[in-house]
């Protein structure tokens, strides 16, 4: 790293240049946070037919748009055709029982680029010129059953002829309060089309509560002050001045709900949420106040767009100084009409941020990467960054209600996470994404954190350490899933994470974080504390974690009572265990480099993982098998009782899981901590069943190395044989969730005049269980792909280059464990990257995104993808854990001495296109 810091590594410094950020949600009704049903139906709780009219109670919504880190004023863009029955104020999907695989976002939009700061972002939104198909799409997917593919926007016939606008909205921040917005629209179409652009600010409705949280009390209040500005003066905030260019038509409401639409009850006020809908589609100047003051406001544009023309905006939000006391770069006071000087430097400005990103991303980005891979790289950071979003959830208070509203239903005392009443979030989170998963999973979280520790390590770091706070774990230890069920047991990948942020962190700066290691640590001693005292049944070390984030992968609902009576015990769970155990040790021997107390608690983990293991491989035949000898591959079993024990012979990532638990222990080490040592030695000598657990290699000259790990040698090279099977679980795009034997051969179990099956899905799931859109049975998932690597690394590190493992089995081909490694990571990169006929495979069938050039370069980071063909699947913009991809390009690049030849491609001026999506922002329109 260069001594002199860039101008984007030196906003890093500083917290304030993160006060604002993308941090609006695309959805936030449809939440469990806005749910007060007795039973627990967010979806119809609070649809998307009431977004527009009903005030949120906890998180605000909206189009590309921003807030301050507490959401207590936002920005977005509204926009209407003149044909759409609603402002396109936010995005539009199907809620989980609309459609016909869950859930499902029906609108195209995507993430360009972001600086860590978000000092310059921006974002593409495709709007059709035809009157958007609300009722088609619903009624398309309730006609539609599970083993139909979902009923898209496009297949709705309105991007027809390109007729469409292609809208780009930008952000560049002059200063930490001062913020640059740029509006393009380009008309697409044969023809002249009319659009409305209703850039709009507003505060989040704190005030309709009570209590005295968000100083309740104080309504804030949006004025107009002069000819083309707004004042936006809020008790806890800055005043902010919205100022817009030309003399566009403001129209103010108050962000209230219309009770008299939704409910039948009449309004408080006449001006509510929706008034600015109502005035510009259905023309009810009455609607809006002509007083020129609310809490909701927007500046109304109108255009006639040609064919192929584009019209920009421009707009300055900025940090209000009063005329007595103005400030550098201030706007126009409101005595001043003219909105020139709020101009004058826009444009430099924006130069300058621009050039600042390409600047941080070409320092970041290795030049061995080919065009088309920095292309993709960077939209992954740029939609990890987009879905950093402010969550706010009080559950004490969500249960209890509001003072000024009527009391929730008593039954939600027994429902959804009643039993988290400490709970209290009002913090910026990684989401996995801002429509389908507006809100933190904590599995998700710890991959997130991976490709995020590149470009902010210090943002990485605080996220890790923020689900251990107090507001969020858990007094018993635990860690909060997701909101949805914060009891679920999620994967506890949180300890691999940390370790592998803080060497990211020390291999870029030469420099560890101690303290930050250290601190993580604490928290997850109380979670590994919680996961042996709740989640081993019997005490032999065999785990039973729920459904431990896989979903429908076995034949039961595995966090629910099973049918059969009893408990699975669950291969993937002991080995979460067991790499749990490993991570542990490892952070705690580098605290103990550092403080010799972390010795004893080193020794500790290193006994947990030894018996994880003897039970996982059913040491002196004591436990419950989990290793079937005959097919050589870890099952779950379903324990049913003293000696009832039935493998549920499911071959799938449960039995690959295994393999994540590893880890070397260095010679130098050991000789570093004698006493660590010493006692390693004598509960190897003392415990010799155990002593087999640990693999030696003696290094001349060197010492001794030492492996941990569940599965080694001769088990290891079983389960990478049917792992690197074509027939079995290796796709052309990485490794699939389920082995494709069950296509031919699909699992079953009849128990008490009920058939269960599982069989081979490679896309969208025909099972309802976890969620219409949740499907292990097949498709090619990022985070366990990316373990599966990082496992294979490890074991290298180990066995070096004379342990060969034929790859793909039966090919004749033997390779290191770090080629095959490598194998896989190029795989997944397939997925992204153009074939020799210039096609990328997460497009799959869809013509458009493959050929046009005004599509195919636009990156969706899908959920999950396609098993053979490595089509996108499931959530769209889900570029959470599927943003690992831009930290495996990263070590693609990082290992080449030359960048490969980039893909032919078709037209030829695709190319030119991808190259200046990489290095031009301003470009993207």
């Amino acid at each position: 790293m260069s001594e002199t810091l860039s101008p984007e590594q030196a906003r890093l410094a500083s917290e304030h240049w993160k006060l604002w950020g993308p941090y609006l949600a695309e959805r936030a009704w449809g939440t469990v946070r806005e749910d007060y049903s007795a039973y627990g139906s967010a979806w119809d709780y609070f649809p998307h037919d009431h977004a527009r009219s009903r005030a949120y109670r906890w998180n605000e919504d909206g189009l590309a748009g921003i807030c301050d880190d507490q959401q207590r004023l936002c920005f977005a863009l509204a926009l209407w055709n003149e044909r759409d029955p609603i402002l396109k104020e936010r995005l539009f999907g199907l809620t989980g029982p609309e459609g016909n695989h869950g859930e499902d976002v029906k609108e195209y939009y995507f993430y360009l680029d972001s600086t860590p700061t978000h000092s310059y972002m921006n974002m593409l939104y495709k709007y059709p010129q035809a009157a958007y198909p609300y009722a088609e799409l619903v009624a398309a997917a309730r006609a539609r059953s599970k083993a139909d593919p979902e009923y898209e926007l496009i297949d709705t016939g309105v991007f027809a002829e390109d007729r469409y606008f292609d809208v780009l909205v930008e952000y560049a921040k002059a200063s930490t309060e001062d913020i640059l917005i740029r509006i393009s629209a380009t008309n697409r179409g044969p023809e002249p089309a009319a659009l409305h652009l209703l850039p709009t600010l507003w505060f989040r409705n704190t005030w309709a509560w009570g209590g005295s949280h968000d100083n309740a009390a104080q309504r804030p209040v949006i004025s107009q002050a002069g000819a083309a500005m707004l004042l936006a003066e809020h008790l806890s905030l800055h005043a902010y001045a919205l100022v817009a260019e030309g003399r566009p038509a403001f129209l103010f409401t108050e962000n209230d709900t219309n009770t008299e639409r939704l409910f039948g009850v009449p309004n408080a006020t006449p001006y509510v949420k929706d008034g600015i809908n109502a005035a510009v589609v259905e023309g009810r100047t009455d609607a809006v106040n002509p007083a020129k003051v609310g809490t909701k406001a927007a500046a109304h544009y109108q255009f006639a767009i040609g064919a192929g023309e584009t019209v920009t905006l421009r707009l300055r939000l900025a940090h209000y100084h009063h005329p007595a006391n103005p400030g550098a770069g201030s706007p126009p006071t409101p005595n001043t009409p003219a909105t020139a000087p709020a101009f004058t430097d826009f444009d430099t400005v924006f130069a300058q941020r621009i050039a600042e990103a390409n600047a941080f991303y070409a320092a970041l980005q290795p030049p061995t990467l080919s065009a088309d891979e920095r292309m993709i790289q960077r939209q992954a950071f740029a939609g990890m960054l987009w879905s950093k979003q402010f969550y706010h959830y009080d559950v004490d208070l969500w249960l209890r209600g509001d003072p000024a509203q009527p009391p929730p239903p008593p039954e939600r005392w027994l429902g959804r996470n009643h039993d988290w009443l400490h709970l209290n979030s009002a913090d910026i989170i990684s989401m996995p994404d801002t429509w389908e998963y507006p809100w933190f999973a904590a599995w998700d979280l710890a991959f997130h954190c991976i490709p995020l520790a590149l470009l902010d390590p210090a943002f990485a770091k605080a996220q890790l350490v923020l689900l251990g706070r107090e507001w969020f774990q858990h007094p018993n230890g635990e860690l909060p899933a997701y909101e949805w069920a914060f009891g679920d047991a999620n994967p506890p990948v949180q300890a691999w994470a940390a370790w592998r942020v803080y060497k990211i962190e020390q291999k870029r700066t030469g420099n560890g974080d101690i303290a930050f290691l250290e601190r993580v640590f604490h928290k997850l001693l109380l979670n590994f504390t919680w996961w042996v005292n709740r989640k081993d049944t019997e005490g032999k070390n065999v785990f039973q974690g729920g459904f431990l984030g896989l979903d429908n992968i076995g034949l039961f609902d595995r966090s629910a009572p099973l049918p059969t009576g009893g408990h699975i015990e669950q291969s993937d769970g002991t080995s979460w265990m067991g790499m749990f155990s490993l991570n542990m040790l490892t952070i705690a021997l580098e605290l103990a480099a550092n403080d010799r107390v972390y010795e004893d608690i080193a020794t500790k983990f290193f006994e947990h993982f030894l018996y994880i293991a003897a039970a996982m491989n059913n040491i002196g035949s004591e436990g419950i098998p989990l290793w079937d000898e005959e097919e050589e591959f870890f099952y779950d079993v379903l324990h049913l009782g003293p000696g009832q024990n039935l493998p549920l012979k499911v071959r799938s990532m449960v039995g690959i899981i295994p393999l994540f638990a590893v880890a070397t222990i260095e010679p130098a080490l050991l000789t570093q901590l004698p006493e660590f040592a010493e006692r390693m030695d004598w509960f190897l000598e003392h415990r010799p069943h155990l002593a087999q657990l640990v693999s030696r290699w003696q290094e001349p000259g060197a010492g001794e190395r030492r492996l941990l790990a569940i599965c080694r040698g001769h088990r290891m090279k079983r389960v990478l044989k049917r792992m690197l099977d074509t027939t079995e679980f290796l796709s052309p795009h990485g490794v699939r969730a389920l082995s494709r034997i069950h296509a031919t051969q699909p699992y079953s179990l009849d128990i008490d005049g009920t058939h269960y099956e599982v069989h081979y899905q490679p896309a969208e799931s025909d099972s309802g269980l976890f969620g219409g859109n949740s499907n292990w049975r097949g498709p090619i998932w990022f985070p366990v792909n990316y373990l599966i690597i990082e496992a294979l690394q490890q074991f290298h590190h180990y066995y070096s280059d004379d342990f060969l493992v034929e790859c793909p089995t039966g090919s004749g081909q033997m390779l290191t464990l770090n080629q095959i490694a490598d194998e896989l990571a190029g795989r997944l990169a397939r997925l992204f990257t153009r074939d020799a006929a210039g096609r990328r495979a997460v497009f799959g069938a869809n013509e458009l995104f493959q050929n046009d050039t005004h599509w195919r370069d636009y990156i969706p980071f899908y959920e999950y993808f396609h098993g053979d063909t490595g089509a996108g699947l499931g959530a769209s913009h889900q570029t959470g854990w599927t943003g690992l991809i831009a930290k495996l390009l990263q070590q693609e690049g990082e290992q080449r001495s030359t960048p490969p030849i980039d893909k032919p491609q078709a037209p030829a001026a695709a190319q030119a296109n991808a190259e200046d999506l990489a290095q031009a922002p301003d470009k993207q329109q």
